[in-house]
């Protein structure tokens, strides 16, 4: 089927995309993998081309074009390439909503135009040891002392978490207060008291620098408070659609690349005299998951299109999120199933797929978190 969802200047733009990933991203993507973390002139130069801050006012330094299909875009291209490790969705699509709309104008002159240039690199820090989707079992703390908060506390599994710059953390301003009672602090680099503890060691997504964050009596000034006081649930449940329509994008995306590379080696490999292609069912599994790609990115184009405009509830984001992260764990079994031994190789693309797409059913809100919040809407 033909896209309709892309105008020229999204096109333009992904060509802008495909170029930078081909001269800054993968000449230097094994060693990333090797080291545990991507290099910071890749950010640098992400910026010189205008990947970053896409939704950033131009006065701030940005693109000044609130248009989710241009981060759709950077999705696709990214997940195509197998780049997962240069967190570019991270910073402009999950933590650049909460700067842009909840910032004052104070706080986006502070932190935007370092934000655009790559020169500020950001995470968000919300899961913690004995905390997941829970929000109400988080238990950092941000105690008032009348011109600061007194941050204690840890996080896990914070993407970025060593390059980061500046976090926004989510603490409880409001003892007993629960999901109600939290706040969004940014956390600076440099802070007395904030630590960054190992870069965990993950079965994908090597390059990606994973970490876990510490913070003892780290005195956040009370202008690094983001949003209002107790306001973050609100603030988070707000933002958390376009986060798990950035994932949902990458994940039928990387579904289909997955496939597409399937296809060339069932053409090429031979068994029993005659290319894999040439049985039946092989031919049905790749028919069944052409279709299943096809009718998925159906719906996804239909919620980017609504995102874009404003229209899409986090019902819809739930729906595209689970079935489209699941498709890509399926089609990521399913092909490397395919590929026999090879698929077991590393040095067959479809090993690091496998490996580096398990990861999606699980953050931005697991699987099952979905369907509650699917299943509440339509049950109550």
């Amino acid at each position: 089927m033909q896209r309709q969802i892309y105008t020229e200047d999204h096109e333009a733009f992904r060509q802008t995309v495909r170029t930078f990933l081909t001269k800054e991203v993968q000449p230097h993507y094994e060693q990333w993998e090797r080291d545990g973390i991507v290099s910071r002139e890749a950010w640098l130069a992400a910026g010189r081309q205008g990947l970053l801050g896409i939704a950033v006012p131009e006065e701030f330094g940005g693109g000044g074009v609130d248009d989710f299909r241009y981060g759709a875009v950077l999705a696709e291209e990214f997940a195509r390439a197998g780049a997962a490790g240069l967190a570019v969705g991270l910073h402009n699509d999950i933590v650049g909503p909460y700067l842009t709309s909840l910032a004052t104008d104070e706080q986006k002159r502070r932190w935007l135009p370092g934000f655009c240039t790559g020169e500020t690199i950001t995470a968000i820090a919300m899961t913690e040891p004995g905390a997941g989707s829970d929000l109400q079992g988080i238990r950092t703390s941000a105690e008032d002392k009348g011109d600061h908060f007194l941050l204690n506390g840890s996080k896990t599994f914070i993407s970025n978490g060593h390059l980061a710059d500046l976090v926004v953390v989510v603490a409880s301003t409001t003892p007993d207060g629960g999901a109600h009672g939290l706040s969004l602090l940014v956390v600076e680099r440099g802070m007395e008291g904030f630590e960054r503890g190992r870069n965990l060691d993950k079965i994908g997504q090597k390059s990606q620098d994973t970490a876990e964050l510490f913070f003892h009596d780290v005195k956040v000034p009370k202008e690094n408070l983001l949003g209002e006081r107790d306001g973050a649930f609100l603030h988070l449940m707000t933002n958390l659609a376009q986060e798990r329509m950035a994932i949902a994008v990458a994940a039928i995306t990387a579904s289909e690349e997955l496939l597409e590379t399937t296809k060339t080696y069932v053409k090429e490999r031979e068994a029993f005299g005659r290319p894999l292609a040439k049985l039946q069912h092989i031919r049905f599994e790749i028919a069944e998951m052409a279709t299943e790609c096809a009718v998925t990115r159906s719906f996804l184009d239909r919620c980017i299109e609504d995102h874009a405009k404003g229209e899409l509830d986090a019902v819809h984001a739930s729906m595209a999120k689970w079935w489209a992260t699941e498709l890509q764990k399926r089609v990521a079994d399913r092909c490397l199933q395919l590929h026999g031994g090879y698929g077991y190789m590393n040095e067959y693309r479809v090993a690091k797929a496998y490996t580096d797409g398990r990861i999606q059913t699980i953050y931005g809100g697991t699987t099952e978190i979905m369907k509650e919040i699917i299943g509440r809407s339509l049950l109550g």
